[in-house]
């Protein structure tokens, strides 16, 4: 698989979902090619028959694919590694004891593969009890650069923090940032995140000096009657990108 020089060598990059085939091509173009097409494996019956639809998102977006699980289930990790070996996908979303094994199927370091931490509440602290029977545990707090270094150690790109709810986590996510960006180590700010508040979410990551933020903005900008992202929303979102990277 050929990859496309735009993603990966962007600091910052959208991650929204695609609806369509038809709807990727449109937020791909709005984006100016900035950013990564999420499909959902949990709207599939079968690895068969997501691997086939991601196929033709993949022709249709130079392969900026993001393969996801589904507001982070955890039930969705293994059928992401295995879907993630056959597409080769720019993106792909876990939970944080699903890395290693993605990592492992995909058999290249170029993919980008996020580990997914959710807030505990205590600044320096994040929860890794994300996996299918983990999740169903105790929260499992460890501090943000143990996390790293685990998620490093089995192949993970990013952390991808959710769910925020916005600015709810502020003080955690400021900690966080200043640890990916001391670590070298992307972030995935995810949850709650709308036009309102992007920008003050995304400076944070900036300021903090993270060398690469993927914000993840999902529903805020979907359109409730068709189900399709909103291609000028993203080209909103775009505009903002731009003015703070200038």
């Amino acid at each position: 698989m050929e990859y496309e020089p735009n993603y990966y060598q962007d600091r910052v990059a959208l991650n929204v979902l695609a609806g369509s085939v038809t709807n990727a091509k449109d937020i791909y173009q709005a984006a100016k090619g900035h950013v990564v097409c999420g499909v959902l494996t949990k709207n599939y019956q079968s690895n068969e028959s997501c691997i086939t639809d991601l196929k033709k998102y993949q022709k249709a977006v130079n392969n900026a694919i993001s393969v996801g699980l589904g507001a982070g289930d955890p039930n969705q990790s293994k059928m992401v590694s295995e879907v993630s070996k056959v597409i080769q996908p720019q993106h792909v979303n876990q939970v944080f004891t699903g890395v290693g094994y993605s990592r492992a199927l995909l058999n290249q370091d170029k993919t980008v593969i996020n580990g997914l931490v959710s807030p505990t509440g205590k600044v320096g602290y994040v929860n890794i009890a994300t996996g299918p029977l983990s999740s169903k545990e105790k929260t499992t707090e460890v501090p943000v650069t143990t996390a790293i270094a685990l998620l490093k150690d089995m192949g993970g790109s990013s952390f991808k923090f959710f769910p925020m709810h916005g600015l709810a986590h502020k003080e955690e996510y400021e900690y966080i940032a200043k640890a990916c960006a001391d670590n070298n180590f992307s972030l995935e700010p995810t949850g709650g995140i709308d036009l309102e508040n992007f920008e003050a979410i995304l400076d944070i990551a900036l300021k903090a000096g993270v060398h690469r933020v993927l914000p993840h903005v999902y529903s805020s900008i979907i359109d409730q009657n068709t189900g399709l992202t909103k291609p000028e929303a993203v080209a909103k979102l775009f505009e903002i990108i731009k003015v703070k990277l200038d």
